[in-house]
């Protein structure tokens, strides 16, 4: 028996998620592993809203930060909790590029030490769209598509952009972009859920263990943007080639740290690739004992502490987190598989150039475990 704003679709449970300022319906997607992974996306922007598995002593909690409808994902200062960010995630230096020989502006919408650059796709990214929804038929998985269209943003070319959320029989949750277009233009499609491993989301993420796959970063300007050459990790606090608690050296006298306010920046990965598919990250909260390994088939990872997420941002215009709470400064960390910021403006960087007859691919697999 459900109730009059709930119905359940090719074995995939529906709500009603709430209305935009526009009028808009949109709808809230539950999936279910029965070895104990539940998920439930939206249509709005392709989110992730929730992720729940159980800990070490069978509890079973969320485990990633957002809101309770989609009021919150379309509010002015939602730091793109859960989001599936496009056509361009990231940054791009001074909202702009060049493409073979003819030169694109897009908004520049962001202003890290006030040196303006183009974020996560411009003013409305495919973040704050709605995406027509398409549940399989045996309940493990849920395609959305969206149409960006020529010019949007900026951008060149119709572009095609499906993302499928899908539960694997091993209890993965799978994030999977697509992506073709009718003209050359550049793609950089991500997921941008946070993740705090533990039972209580009012707590930092400072004492959870941090491994990254990577020998190397990329150091940025003061606006964040790739100075171009990678750096080694090692000898540094960037490095978490072994586990490190994240708050170790979150505050130490380091230029990528005092630039970032924490960490925020792409990890350049290392790790042996099988399949096309290689290990990026594993994340553990120790009291929990959850662990959150990342894998993926992308050339770099941007580990974000969510330093700039502050309570103020949660007032006004803005409603509370999930169940009415304020997260606070690295209350969570993203794990970010991608390709390289500004790399429209970079050619010794890996090409985010999409072309009539190609099609992007992005794999993103979280597996989950307790110890």
């Amino acid at each position: 028996m459900h109730d009059r704003n709930t119905s359940i679709s090719s074995n995939i449970k529906i709500d009603d998620f709430g209305t935009t300022a526009d009028g808009s319906q949109t709808k809230l997607y539950t999936l279910e592993h029965p070895g104990g992974l539940r998920i439930r996306v939206s249509n709005f922007g392709a989110t992730l809203v929730s992720c729940e598995t159980r800990d070490k002593n069978g509890n079973f909690s969320d485990l990633i930060l957002g809101y309770d409808s989609v009021k919150g994902y379309e509010g002015p200062k939602n730091p793109y909790f859960g989001a599936s960010v496009g056509r361009y995630a990231n940054r791009i230096a001074n909202g702009r590029f060049t493409l073979d020989g003819k030169d694109y502006d897009l908004a520049a919408n962001n202003d890290p030490a006030g040196i303006p650059c183009h974020l996560h796709g411009g003013n409305k990214g495919f973040s704050h769209v709605i995406w027509h929804a398409e549940p399989a038929a045996d309940g493990r998985s849920i395609t959305f598509s969206y149409l960006s269209k020529d010019g949007e943003e900026g951008y060149p070319g119709n572009l095609t952009a499906r993302v499928t959320f899908s539960l694997t029989d091993e209890g993965e949750l799978v994030w999977e972009a697509t992506a073709t277009t009718d003209a050359p233009t550049v793609v950089n499609l991500i997921s941008h859920s946070y993740w705090n491993l533990s039972d209580d989301h009012s707590t930092p993420i400072t004492d959870h263990e941090l491994t990254l796959f990577a020998d190397s970063y990329l150091p940025t300007t003061p606006g964040m943007i790739p100075l171009g050459e990678p750096a080694p990790v090692e000898g540094t606090p960037m490095d978490f080639t072994r586990p490190h608690v994240i708050g170790e050296r979150i505050e130490d006298d380091f230029e990528a740290l005092k630039l970032g306010i924490g960490y925020d920046h792409c990890w350049v990965l290392s790790g042996s690739r099988k399949d096309g598919v290689a290990l990026a990250a594993r994340l553990k909260d120790p009291k929990s004992g959850r662990v959150l390994e990342v894998l993926t088939n992308q050339p770099g990872l941007q580990f974000y502490s969510a330093n700039w997420v502050c309570k103020d941002d949660f007032s006004g215009d803005n409603p509370p987190g999930k169940g009415g709470l304020a997260y606070g400064s690295r209350g969570a960390c993203c794990l970010e598989t991608q390709g390289f910021p500004d790399a429209p403006n970079q050619p010794a960087f890996p090409s985010a150039v999409l072309r009539p007859g190609e099609t992007y691919q992005h794999l993103l697999i979280h597996r989950f475990s307790a110890e």
